[in-house]
């Protein structure tokens, strides 16, 4: 079989987008793509005159289903979170949904939300299969039937499936923020305001930022030192942030980016320890009143490869 050159340049994009919103990982997303396009190689579909992208996305939806779980059965040290990725020109947002035309109304979260570290974190309380289907028919806007198909389901088995996710992703849809361009202005306000109060040694302005309930979370993957639990409280958060700052001041450099959609800080140190990141990212979601409630630094040099380092 003649694979068609213009295939892999014309799908790539779309199945990178739909595997990274299932696995959280870009280096995942990477190889399932490969992966993908290897078994269209080896055994293409049997009527290779039709459309393409349907297969495709079977053949990719079943690879991540199988990466989830494999990865869900794991041992994993402390906190899991996304890997993130750079969307300075949201390239990877901007990816051809399903043209449906049956019951596929418009699409519940649009493609933007859905690569957030919000979104990918609450996507975490579902099942494979629910995950695949809520992607699928709510970010996608696949049809039932354009579901059941890609996804080997009945189409009863698809509408269950669907009810169940939306219940899990109810605490997640009650705070979920309708305008993402006026909240990246915010945090990207807020973030900086942090930097700066911590580069002048300002601690009592940084501890006004926090959110009296603020959470920290870093993931080191196993690969360098990260914190076991989640740390929950502004004391304990300020007094954990100033103690990493200050063993690097005047070795740290710091970059603002879009990354999975929102602002986010890129950080290099130099003169690191053994066993310590020299290169990660924080991220920060904020509350109502615009504190700042939630903090996650992505420290395993694993999970960073999609992005490049600062020179």
């Amino acid at each position: 079989m003649t694979f068609p050159a213009h295939t892999f340049d014309e799908h790539r994009q779309f199945l990178w987008g739909l595997c990274y919103r299932m696995t959280g990982s870009a280096a995942d997303a990477e190889d399932i793509v490969q992966d993908t396009f290897v078994k269209a190689l080896e055994k293409p579909p049997a009527d290779t005159r039709a459309p393409w992208r349907p297969w495709l996305a079977k053949v990719a939806m079943n690879l991540s289903r199988d990466r989830l779980r494999r990865r869900r059965r794991r041992e994993y040290f402390g906190p899991w979170l996304p890997s993130p990725v750079i969307t300075q020109d949201e390239e990877q947002l901007q990816v051809d949904a399903s043209p449906s035309t049956e019951d596929s109304p418009v699409a519940h979260y649009d493609l933007m939300e859905s690569i957030t570290l919000a979104f990918l974190l609450a996507m975490e309380a579902l099942t494979p299969a629910q995950r695949a289907v809520l992607l699928l028919r709510d970010v996608f806007d696949y049809s039932t039937s354009e579901t059941a198909e890609t996804l080997e389901m009945t189409e009863s088995n698809v509408k269950v499936t669907l009810h169940r996710a939306r219940q899990i992703m109810e605490a997640y849809d009650k705070n979920r923020v309708s305008n993402l361009s006026k909240r990246s202005e915010d945090v990207e306000g807020v973030v900086q305001r942090f930097l700066s109060r911590l580069a002048a040694g300002d601690v009592e302005g940084v501890e006004q930022m926090l959110a009296a309930d603020v959470v920290l979370v870093s993931d080191g993957g196993g690969e360098v030192n990260a914190l076991a639990e989640p740390v929950y409280g502004r004391e304990k958060v300020l007094r954990l942030v100033e103690k990493l700052y200050e063993a690097y001041r005047g070795r740290m450099r710091t970059s603002m980016q879009t990354v999975n959609g929102e602002p986010a800080v890129l950080v290099q140190r130099t003169g690191v320890k053994p066993g310590h990141a020299s290169f990660f990212t924080m991220h920060c979601e904020l509350n109502e009143a615009s504190e700042m409630q939630r903090l996650h630094f992505v420290f395993a040099p694993s999970k960073l490869t999609a992005l490049t380092q600062l020179d």
